[in-house]
């Protein structure tokens, strides 16, 4: 994963700065840009009230005002990154650490692009409608062009930042774009949370806490309203914690990732994993109370712009920070044990089996948060999940991919019991029926081509990897309760995930019987591979694309 080192460049043995000045100045230029995005947010939120369904530009004027929450998750994901890499960045630091006239002009270009992101303010003023809302966006466009590029010179070189990205290789650039979607993550999984039970749970503990601080507080159960003197809240869905759960959840995955050669998977994933999402639910509710607090007894319109708006992506990123400086001085969580260089994350079957199906996860989530239909965005979830597989290509093609032709003919028959249970044409059909009625041939056929290969190659090779491959295999042991207890999960999990469950269980028992007749999961791939291929057959041949 990292590439040779040249004679010209810094030895990576060493993991400190040569120099506290040196780490000084990283801090204080962090410093300056998160107190550019404070006081943008603050000037935009608080001094003028803008009004984003008033814009006529709603989610533009969203994506804008997510700027602090996703400055604040970047520079938490580079953060991690510094414990996981602290040899790459030391060496970064001895590199950018060369005071020069260039880089004051850097200085002063990023200051200029920050006065620049400010002069809408001006327009704003007395407004923002959709007319003045349409002459600051070019402005805002104009100061982001300025102040990226110059604060990335002012802290380092062209040739430094250059050398930076070849170091930490493909795995630095997925975890910067991993959390700079967390925002469009959080907006996606609110329809999942959608939890009665856990709403009503939150909305009755906020009011305890209330009650507890010694407020007179009121509730209305029916509707989930609460408030105190005369500032009331609905509790809706979304205000269970969904967004606690995406930072805290992801960044804690995010460290499993980056540690997984030396952190200890089981006392991990069972212990810090629940814990970090019960602290982010109980913040949550904490969260809310202050809420009601600041709205009933200091300034409603700070309550509700401001500390609704900001003050979870704050605390939560926060809190996702102290867990993961909690965990990475936790010797109980990391094997400490003399050990050979780890292995390269590309190089490790473990996580070839459970990141490419994350992505594919994510993919879906993304699909659904940017498309309507969720469906027209397939051809992005095919370049996602061919870029999470790409890495561990050398990996996977050293698996034994001998032609297995009972595979083929079971997974056929699979295919064929889908189709013939499917029981008439299907909504979903009629309704991507409509979508590419609606492209021109090109854009449908072009569609058409990357959905094929996305269910035909992709998806089989991804799922078999993680619940053939991973959930059988881990479970898998010597006896036949240890068998049935492996079939019967990764079945379990496989028919919850693809919602047609008699199909989808007799389809598991299936592929899991491939992979255990001879140890190989390259037999239960080829077996999906056929029973998505007759499947895709059928689709295109009825021209209902809802089969798959």
């Amino acid at each position: 994963m990292f590439p040779a080192q040249s004679r010209s460049e810094p030895a990576l043995e060493a993991t400190q700065p040569r120099s506290g000045l040196r780490l000084h100045r990283a801090f204080y230029l962090a410093g300056i840009v998160l107190l550019q995005l404070v006081a943008l947010a603050g000037l935009y939120q608080f001094v003028i009230e803008i009004d984003c369904a008033a814009t006529g530009s709603f989610e533009l004027c969203r994506g804008l005002r997510s700027a602090l929450g996703r400055g604040l998750a970047l520079m938490t994901g580079i953060g991690v990154l510094v414990l996981a890499r602290p040899a790459i960045f030391a060496a970064f630091a001895r590199r950018a650490a060369i005071t020069s006239r260039t880089t004051l002009l850097a200085g002063l270009g990023a200051w200029a692009g920050f006065a620049v992101l400010l002069l809408p303010a001006l327009l704003l003023a007395k407004g923002a409608g959709p007319e003045e809302f349409a002459r600051a966006v070019p402005v805002w466009l104009l100061g982001g062009a300025l102040i990226i590029p110059a604060t990335l010179r002012w802290t380092a070189r062209w040739s430094d930042w250059a050398w930076l990205l070849r170091q930490l290789g493909w795995l630095g650039a997925a975890v910067l774009a991993f959390v700079m979607i967390m925002p469009e993550l959080a907006q996606a999984v609110q329809p999942l949370w959608n939890i009665q039970a856990l709403t009503f749970l939150t909305f009755a503990l906020v009011f305890v806490l209330l009650r507890l601080l010694g407020t007179d507080a009121f509730a209305d159960p029916d509707t989930f309203i609460l408030g105190v003197n005369d500032f009331a809240v609905h509790i809706a869905a979304q205000c269970s914690g969904v967004e606690g759960f995406v930072l805290v959840g992801g960044f804690v995955a995010l460290y499993a990732v980056l540690f997984h050669a030396t952190i200890r998977h089981g006392r991990f994933w069972l212990i810090v994993l629940p814990l970090a999402l019960l602290a982010s639910w109980v913040l949550n509710i904490i969260r809310i109370a202050v809420l009601v607090l600041l709205g009933a007894h200091v300034s409603p319109k700070l309550a509700v712009d401001g500390f609704h708006s900001y003050a979870g992506w704050i605390f939560f990123t926060l809190l996702a920070l102290a867990i993961l400086a909690l965990v990475h001085r936790s010797n109980a969580l990391h094997r400490t044990e003399a050990r050979a260089p780890s292995t390269p994350i590309t190089r490790d079957m473990t996580a070839a089996q459970i990141l490419p199906f994350v992505a594919f996860m994510v993919s879906g989530l993304i699909a659904a948060a940017l498309f309507d239909p969720a469906a027209l965005g397939y051809p992005l979830r095919v370049a996602i999940m061919a870029a999470a597989i790409i890495p561990f290509l050398a990996l996977l093609r050293a698996l034994p991919w001998r032609m297995d032709p009972l595979s083929w003919a079971l997974g056929g028959g699979v295919g064929l019991l889908w189709i013939a249970s499917q029981g008439g044409a299907s909504a979903s059909g009629a309704e991507l029926a409509a979508m590419l009625g609606g492209m021109s041939l090109a854009a449908a056929v072009g569609w058409s081509v990357l959905r094929l290969i996305g269910t035909i190659l992709l998806v089989p090779l991804i799922e078999e990897l993680f619940f053939r491959g991973y959930i059988l295999s881990r479970l898998d042991g010597d006896g036949w309760p240890r068998k049935l207890l492996a079939v019967t999960v990764s079945t379990a999990v496989f028919a919850v995930l693809h919602g047609r469950y008699l199909e989808a269980t007799l389809a598991g028992l299936v592929f899991a019987w491939c992979a255990l007749r001879r140890g190989r999961v390259t037999d239960a791939v080829q077996a999906h591979i056929a029973a998505n291929a007759v499947v895709a057959l059928g689709a295109v041949i009825t021209g209902d694309w809802g089969l798959i």
